[in-house]
């Protein structure tokens, strides 16, 4: 049974810095497509950062200099370090992993398999 857990979401300030992590068992991330998302009240999942199976990265515009997506194939684990916050990126924050080619990045179509998600809030 394949199983994302995301931990390390929280309430910071402005300025402030958190780091996602998502535990992955049941699944190799070695050669997946991993993504994170996050989702806002009233609004569309959305997709923040990824590596792909040729640990590509990708990032959104809005989050660019501020966040960084690393995995650890040995411990199976994936990784979003979010530096700078903002109150935009108040959200869910999902894990997401993934097989096929054929969406793009930041599609959700794209991943397979996802977890329950974290809160994050930025607060002013």
């Amino acid at each position: 049974q394949v199983q994302l857990v995301e931990s390390g979401g929280g309430s910071v300030h402005a300025g402030g810095s958190l780091r996602l992590s998502c535990a992955v068992s049941g699944y190799s991330i070695t050669r997946s497509h991993m993504g994170w998302f996050r989702q806002a009240p009233g609004k569309e999942r959305e997709g923040v950062a990824a590596i792909d199976k040729d640990n590509n990265i990708r990032y959104t515009d809005s989050v660019k200099g501020r966040f960084t997506i690393t995995k650890d194939n040995a411990l199976n684990g994936l990784y979003l370090q979010m530096n700078s916050l903002k109150p935009e990126d108040t959200g869910m924050y999902y894990c997401a992993a993934g097989f096929w080619d054929s969406y793009p990045w930041n599609s959700p179509l794209k991943y397979a398999y996802w977890g329950q998600g974290t809160q994050v809030t930025v607060s002013s």
